[in-house]
Formats: C-alpha cells, structure tokens, sequence
C-alpha cells in the first residue's frame, strides 16, 4: 500500500481508478479495515470512479510519525486526519462514504467543509447535530456496554490483551444473522495488531464521554464542529434493519438536522455491517446516490 504523510500520521491507502475522475473517499469503522469496502470498491470502480481508501489512525499500516504524539480518538482529531489527507493528495472535492467510526468523519466532515465535500453517505446511525454526549434511553446504554467497559482500566485491559476474542464477540452480536467465516475475519483482525490501535480506541470512546482530556492540538477544529449542528451537504444515510448496537429506529426522524437533499434507506436483512451483509443493495443505494 502506498502512504501519505500528514504532520502527524504517515496514512496508508489505496488509490484506483483514473485521477481525473470524481473521487470518492471509503471511510471504515471500527471494528473494521479497508477490507469492509472490498465490493463497492469494485462497483464504483466499475462506475469510472476514483476510488480512495484510507486506513485511520491506529490502523493496519497507518503509523504515527512521532512517540510522542497522543493517541487521540478525538473526532476533532479523525476529522482533521482525513482533511489533511484530502489536502496531501490535491482533492479540491470529493465525495466521501463512511461507516460506524468513519460514517461520524463524513458527517462531521460534511459539517465543516461543505465547500470541500460534494456528496455523502453514511451507515450505521443517525447524525445527532454533533452532540456526542447524547442522553440516552436504557435499551440505547445496553447497546452501548462496551463503551463503559472500556471507561475502566480492567476494559481497557481485556481489550489489549484479546483483540481478537473482543472485537469478534462485536461482530456476532451487532450483527447476529451474519454468518462471517474466519478468513474474513482474520483478514481484518489483522490490522488491530497495529501497536496503537488498542490506545485510539479506549480514547475515543472515553473522549466520547467526557472521561478523557481532549488533545490541545485540535481546539480549532473541535469549536468548529460545536459551533455547527446543520449539514447542506446531500446526504445518504443507509441503516440495516437487524442492528444490534444502534437499532435502525435510532436514525429516523433526523431530517431537521438537514438542509439539502436529504434520504434514509433502511437495508433488510442487515446488521450493523451493511455494507459487507447485503453488499448489493449497499452498492446500488450509493451509486445511485453519487449519480
């Protein structure tokens, strides 16, 4: 995979398809690598687009530069990774698809940069106007149970020490009808060996909840995303039916926080992992979208 350095990441990606063509950025989540877009990677290129996708921070082969850079899993700080991405490889516009983790980016990137972001698609949940601090019901804090598990030092604990145990236990239960093989889960599981992978995660489900000190670096961008809760951006947001860990009733009824064209696709027989589950209606919706 070819790299691109930023001040703090060196980032590894991939880049197909002609460079004169409408970019588009594939943005994955957590747990999860670049491999989750291996059919629409496919399909857009088939379409003639240029098709970009990046490995976030802590991930598979991107890197930070220095020791002693925080291991931030800030969304200022995630946001500001891509942007700088985008600016490293001259993308004036692109349009941007993210999942779970990497569907927050799009938002808060369609938030920030409109005049950068052309078109976006996200999966997995609803955008809450940037509120990460949402109150929640009780069925919602169940969900979210490996978010306090890993407010405490014997979460953090498990989760570096059986990566694999941990993040395969997320995958059965988000999504309980996918019957994934081990290959496929190797082949992602993978890319938490990176040696920081384990210290972004506990950070940035800590900083979610105001449970760990934010990275003075990116003060900036963090009042520009709490000052902005309206996205113009036409925005996609495809959500399967079965998931176990933001339930597709969790995302309806969030037009409000959108001023342009605006659409929610919920994808049948699909878990938290739509995009891998029912790859083709995945594929079909985004394409359609992009058209």
């Amino acid at each position: 995979m070819p790299h691109l350095d930023t001040d703090k990441l060196r980032i590894a990606y991939t880049d197909d398809g002609p460079k004169d063509a409408p970019p588009v950025l594939l943005l994955h989540g957590w747990p999860d690598d670049p491999h989750t877009w291996d059919h629409l990677r496919q399909q857009l290129l088939a379409e003639g687009k240029r098709v970009i996708v990046p490995a976030l921070r802590g991930c598979g082969d991107t890197t930070f530069l220095n020791t002693d850079t925080p291991r931030s899993g800030q969304m200022s700080a995630l946001v500001t990774d891509i942007l700088d991405f985008a600016s490293g490889l001259q993308l004036s516009r692109f349009s941007v698809v993210g999942h779970d983790w990497g569907g927050r980016i799009a938002y808060n990137l369609a938030l920030v940069a409109p005049d950068r972001v052309q078109r976006c698609v996200a999966m997995s949940f609803g955008w809450t106007g940037g509120n990460f601090n949402q109150p929640l019901g009780i069925d919602q804090a169940r969900n979210f149970w490996y978010h306090w598990y890993l407010a405490t030092e014997r979460g953090a604990q498990a989760l570096r020490d059986d990566r694999r145990g941990f993040t395969r236990f997320i995958w059965q239960t988000w999504s309980p009808d996918w019957q994934f093989d081990d290959d496929t889960f190797e082949r992602t599981a993978a890319a938490f060996d990176n040696p920081d992978w384990a210290e972004v995660v506990i950070h940035y489900y800590r900083h979610r909840w105001g449970l760990a000190p934010s990275d003075p670096a990116y003060q900036v961008m963090d009042e520009a995303l709490a000052a902005r809760s309206i996205i113009s951006v036409p925005t996609l947001v495809l959500h399967g039916d079965g998931d176990t860990c933001n339930p597709a009733a969790t995302s309806a009824g969030k037009e409000a926080f959108f001023s342009g064209p605006y659409q929610r696709v919920v994808v049948p027989r699909a878990g938290h992992f739509p995009q891998r589950e029912q790859p083709c209606i995945v594929a079909d919706a985004v394409l359609g979208w992009l058209r």
